[in-house]
C-alpha cells in the first residue's frame, strides 16, 4: 500500500468511525458528544502515525507499538477523550496508587457507541451484534476499569448482543435521562 492509499484509507476510517459514533450517540440521547467524538484523531500527533501504520483491519496504534514499543498517538488520544476509561485513572490519596475512577454515565454510553462503531468499521460485513461484547470479555480492560464503569459497559454490550441495537439504544437513552436528572438535582 502506498502512502497516498494509507493517507486516504486512514482518513476514510476515521471519518466512517466518527459518523457511526455520532449516529449511535444520537440514538442514545448524547448527540453533542457524538459530534465531538475523537476530534483529536485529526491532530498531527495522532493523524500522521495513523497514516504511517494504517493497515485497514485494526488500529494503527498496534503497528506503532510494535515499531516503537509504545503508541504515542494512543497516549495523546486517551488523555484527551473522556470516553476512554484510561482517562479516568488517578492517584488515590489514601493508597498513593493509581486507580480507576467511576466514569460519568454519559461517557460510558459514548464508550459503548465507540466500541460498537469500531467493531462495525473493522469487521465490516462480518459484524455481529455480539462482537463488541466478545472483544470486551476477551480483553483485560474490564478488570482495569472501575467496577461500576465495567458493569455499566458490560450491561450495554450484553443488551446489544442479546436484544439488538434498538433495545440497547432505548435502554441507554432511558439511563442517560436518569443520569442527567440526578446530576441536575445535585
Amino acid at each position: 500500500m502506498n502512502n497516498l492509499q494509507k493517507f486516504f484509507g486512514h482518513l476514510h476510517t476515521i471519518n466512517k468511525h466518527r459518523f457511526l459514533v455520532a449516529k449511535h450517540c444520537a440514538k442514545a440521547g448524547i448527540l453533542g458528544q457524538g459530534l465531538r467524538h475523537d476530534l483529536s484523531k485529526y491532530s498531527p500527533t495522532e493523524f500522521w502515525p495513523g497514516v504511517k501504520y494504517f493497515v485497514g483491519d485494526r488500529s494503527p496504534n498496534e503497528g506503532e507499538r510494535i515499531d516503537l514499543g509504545c503508541s504515542y498517538a494512543w497516549i495523546h488520544h486517551k488523555g484527551r477523550n473522556k470516553h476512554h476509561y484510561e482517562y479516568w485513572i488517578d492517584i488515590n490519596m489514601e493508597t498513593k496508587s493509581y486507580e480507576s475512577v467511576d466514569m460519568p454515565y454519559n461517557y460510558v454510553v459514548e464508550m459503548f457507541c465507540d466500541r460498537m462503531a469500531a467493531s462495525k468499521v473493522y469487521r465490516k460485513k462480518a459484524y455481529k451484534d455480539d462482537d463488541a461484547l466478545k472483544y470486551f470479555m476477551r480483553g483485560g480492560a474490564r478488570f482495569k476499569m472501575h467496577p461500576n464503569t465495567s458493569a455499566n459497559l458490560q450491561m450495554l454490550l450484553e443488551i446489544l448482543a442479546e436484544h439488538g441495537e434498538k433495545t440497547a439504544f432505548a435502554y441507554a437513552k432511558k439511563e442517560i435521562k436518569k443520569y442527567k436528572k440526578a446530576k441536575k438535582n445535585k
